[in-house]
């Protein structure tokens, strides 16, 4: 019986180099893509992406014409996640930025590279900071990335009242912002909490205002091109927000997470003021100011149907809190 061959194996740094210089070149290419909203060509080679990814397989799966084919448009995706998606697929290897990297995340979630995703992931732990962090929770949680989204819970945890104060606090969908606001960890005191998540509501509210939360009823998160252009900037969220027509009430869009706010932490001169606010703009329904209420009559902490009365860990201590007896944990 003949002996198998041995494989053996050249350097591997060129070879990554030679393939590498093939992104994005029109040089023997035999397919162009009209990427992102600028509308930018791109050019590609089918056998190669066929070949490393079912996603292209499946969409070049048909013989190009004669002539010259048609491009193939790929609006959603921005033009800089989609040359990292090239990049990976020619020499298995990316360069990921701290600014673009949960666009290329987001694509490699929706082309099923896994191994794109698992670089992305390890990348996005490394680099989070205060205004990445609610960016990443959104897509963890639009995508069930279970381990990123524990890690950014942590992280805002730790560092609450700045992340609070981010643009990407405000775009956060609802399903992203409950986790948040059941956290026994916060370090932020509740009244600041209630602040924060009434500029969330309006941010929400604000015809035009949003481009995140709108694509089909949720976030544009829902989407795998929704993080094109996103603007990591301060958002002053304990703010004032400018004048703008009304999409939606305030309170619709507050009523998936206000459940979640811990009005019987507040004390009493916090909560009239609160209600009257609430009379101005409504953003809490009123039977659960009551049970807050009801909370401080009885001197009970379980006095409140379903309402939380749990202090978290940045909630700074009231006279009454003594007959809560219901402690951060």
């Amino acid at each position: 019986m003949e002996n198998p061959g041995l494989v053996v194996h050249g350097q591997a740094a060129p070879f990554s180099t030679a393939l590498r210089s093939l992104v994005n070149n029109p040089q023997y290419s035999d397919v162009c893509f009209v990427v992102g909203q600028e509308r930018q060509e791109v050019f590609a080679h089918r056998c190669l992406l066929a070949c490393r990814c079912n996603f292209f397989q499946r969409l070049l799966g048909t013989e190009p014409g004669p002539g010259v084919p048609s491009p193939v448009v790929l609006s959603t995706v921005p033009t800089e996640a989609f040359l990292a998606v090239l990049e990976f697929l020619y020499a298995n290897s990316v360069t990921l930025h701290r600014y673009s990297v949960l666009e290329v995340l987001t694509a490699a979630v929706e082309y099923g590279l896994e191994e794109l995703r698992e670089l992305c992931l390890e990348f996005v732990m490394k680099v989070l900071d205060v205004e990445l962090v609610c960016e990443a929770l959104q897509v963890a949680v639009t995508f069930g990335l279970g381990p990123l989204q524990e890690r950014c819970i942590a992280f805002i945890e730790a560092h609450s009242q700045e992340a609070l104060r981010t643009r990407g606090f405000l775009e956060l969908s609802a399903s992203a912002l409950l986790p948040v606001l059941r956290s026994d960890k916060l370090c932020v005191d509740e009244a600041e909490l209630v602040k924060a998540a009434r500029n969330w509501a309006r941010v929400g509210a604000v015809s035009g205002t949003w481009g995140r939360r709108g694509r089909s009823g949720g976030s544009r998160r829902n989407s795998a091109s929704g993080l094109q252009g996103t603007g990591r900037r301060s958002a002053g969220a304990q703010g004032s927000l400018p004048q703008a027509v009304l999409e939606r009430p305030v309170a619709e869009v507050a009523a998936p997470v206000v459940r979640e706010l811990r009005l019987a932490l507040l004390a009493p001169a916090e909560l009239s003021a609160l209600e009257e606010q609430n009379r101005q703009e409504p953003l809490i329904p009123v039977e659960q100011i009551v049970e807050a209420w009801k909370c401080h009559a009885l001197r009970r902490g379980d006095a409140a149907r379903g309402a939380p009365c749990r202090r978290r860990k940045g909630t700074l201590p009231r006279d009454h809190h003594r007959f809560l007896d219901l402690r951060f944990k």
